[in-house]
């Protein structure tokens, strides 16, 4: 399991600076789905995924992700729970004006990110697994 928290840490290193562009880490094959939010989306393929991804990127100036927490789930899962910062380009309101806590479920095989499941609503993510919200 160290490992892919050790992977799944440094993917965060550069997302926590607003870095976005390492792929190295996602298997050509990536499923990527974002479950909620203003455009829940899914999509399969290392350049399809990117596609959705700059979709994302395009409504937001200085997008960044910031772990709050790492959850090892089992063997092949990693959760993390973070807030997100950043503007609406258009709108001009911050993120947290609109919900700042998320989460990102990780399914990871040899080394890669076979799976990324995007949460805009962290308590979502947490009802989803079978996990209890924050402060229970």
């Amino acid at each position: 399991m160290s490992a892919n928290l050790n992977l799944v840490r440094s993917i965060y290193a550069d997302w926590e600076h607003g870095d976005f562009s390492r792929t190295d880490w996602a298997d050509p094959e990536i499923e990527y789905v974002i479950a909620d939010g203003p455009d829940p989306v899914s999509a399969t393929g290392l350049e399809n995924a990117a596609a959705a991804w700059r979709g994302v990127m395009s409504g937001w100036e200085e997008l960044r992700a910031e772990a709050d927490e790492y959850r090892c789930l089992d063997d092949e899962r990693v959760l993390v729970l973070f807030r997100r910062g950043g503007r609406g380009k258009r709108s001009g309101l911050e993120v947290a004006q609109i919900g700042s806590k998320g989460a990102q479920l990780f399914h990871l095989r040899d080394g890669r990110v076979t799976t990324l499941v995007w949460y805009w609503d962290r308590d979502r993510a947490l009802a989803d697994l079978g996990l209890a919200p924050e402060g229970e």
